[in-house]
């Protein structure tokens, strides 16, 4: 179906979303300003519970942005995002931008409470124009998330120096500034297409036609397995790659020196294949596999996605100990790591809906909170203990776990997930119908006993 009315340039969208997510990237920029804290008497633990609170209160605050896009409205939604986010920043600097309560209340808190409230926003608007490019315009979006924390890094340290040259208090001034300003200009494009409105040729192919057309209320989605298999490789993918991140200088440093490296020059080996290769790839690989995910569909990708991050992970140990190997490395789980951003809304839509991936995805998301717990813990357990390569082998093992979950991933009956869980309603939203029997059969053997027994022929009559 068409509309009549004309419609915008749905590209305008790409450039909103582009605008808004490089200033949600900042939560990803905190790092540059640690050395500048730590100097000022903070801890290490001190720099980590700051940046906590920023992920848990983004994670958190997205799951009420979602409840809430249809009723404020994706553009006042961003917008209110973009205010709290710039208000943050500018509230830790008038405190003087070192105290540790009022940062981790300014940047953490109420920063991290915008970044949730605006980050849905592009993804479920731009899923609406592009329902034929869900991967590519995903992928576009959170890119934006990905380079923008680059950018904030490189102008606060080597490119701006607005941290030498204005201090802490005078650079959150300045981002929070930045951030809102952004925000507020790629907001101005942040609104659904028009009832009805399918791009030209959409609608003609039967198979892009049945994706994400049933949508699915948050609790319809919660009984089925679909979600919690999702939620599942989400979960060890995310973890695996936060993992990696968190080890990425640490371990490389101790496999380079092994191999005969100095300490200086191991430390900035290692330091190139984080800030460098693992970066650019992280963003390169959010564009890559949402463009691939259209072409080659979003299950297949993300099978193969988390696959070859095992395998990448597996032989990660044998590869820190050289350069270029580890350039190699650090590259290819930073390309899979950027994937699960671009691929996961996008598969959320599929399965439940394009109109409901603003309210579905959040929950969703919340798999990327528990990676981040699981997968850094692991790294720092078994890396106190000196054992780095067994905690690469665990995550590695765990990626696969998630490539054969998401094998197992078939789009879900909407009437079925309407009524309340049950062993039925498991094997049918699975596809595994043949094997309700042979369970009932289990369940049930009396049953089945009086049956046969009643199919029984009677007794023949004596002569």
């Amino acid at each position: 179906m068409f509309s009549a009315s004309p419609v915008p340039n749905r590209w305008l969208v790409v450039l909103g979303a582009i605008f808004i997510q490089l200033s949600l990237g900042a939560i990803y920029a905190w790092s540059v300003f640690t050395p500048a804290l730590k100097a000022q008497g903070w801890s290490r633990l001190d720099t980590q519970v700051g940046f906590a609170v920023g992920l848990v209160t983004f994670a958190v605050v997205m799951v009420f942005a979602g409840r809430r896009l249809n009723k404020l409205g994706p553009r006042k939604l961003a917008i209110t995002g973009g205010v709290t986010l710039g208000a943050g920043y500018a509230l830790a600097g008038l405190l003087g931008g070192t105290d540790f309560w009022a940062v981790c209340l300014g940047v953490g808190l109420i920063g991290g409470a915008g970044i949730g409230l605006g980050y849905v926003v592009p993804i479920a608007v731009g899923m609406r124009w592009f329902p034929d490019k869900k991967g590519m315009i995903t992928g576009l979006a959170v890119a934006g998330f990905g380079f923008g924390a680059m950018g904030w890094v490189k102008l606060a340290g080597e490119w701006g120096h607005l941290i030498e040259v204005h201090g802490l208090a005078g650079t959150f001034l300045i981002y929070g500034a930045a951030f809102a300003a952004l925000i507020l200009l790629g907001s101005a494009w942040m609104r659904m297409p028009p009832e009805g409105w399918w791009p030209e040729g959409f609608a003609r192919t039967a198979q892009a036609a049945a994706k994400g057309r049933e949508n699915f209320t948050v609790g319809e989605m919660f009984r089925t397995p679909q979600f919690y298999l999702i939620f599942l490789t989400f979960a060890v993918s995310a973890g695996a790659g936060l993992m990696s991140i968190g080890l990425m200088k640490l371990y490389p440093m101790e496999a380079l020196q092994a191999a005969g490296y100095g300490p200086v020059e191991a430390s900035a080996i290692a330091g190139t294949a984080m800030a460098v290769f693992f970066s650019i790839a992280n963003g390169v690989g959010r564009i890559a596999w949402g463009v691939l995910s259209d072409r080659f569909g979003r299950r297949r990708s993300v099978v193969v996605m988390t696959a070859t991050q095992a395998a990448v992970l597996f032989a990660f140990t044998a590869m820190a100990g050289n350069e270029y190997l580890l350039y190699l490395g650090a590259a290819l789980i930073g390309f899979n790591f950027g994937g699960n951003f671009a691929l996961f809304p996008a598969l959320t839509a599929d399965i439940f809906g394009n109109e409901r991936v603003g309210q579905n995805y959040p929950y969703v998301f919340l798999s990327y909170g528990v990676g981040g717990l699981a997968g850094p813990m692991l790294g720092g357990v078994l890396g106190d203990m000196g054992n780095f390569p067994l905690a690469f082998s665990i995550c590695a093992g765990a990626c696969l776990a998630g490539a054969a979950a998401t094998a197992l991933i078939h789009h879900p009956d909407h009437e079925e997930a309407t009524h309340h869980a049950s062993v039925h309603g498991f094997l049918h939203q699975m596809h595994w119908d043949h094997l309700e029997e042979v369970v009932d059969h289990a369940l049930h053997p009396d049953h089945y006993r009086r049956v046969s027994n009643d199919h029984k022929d009677p007794p023949s009559a004596a002569a």
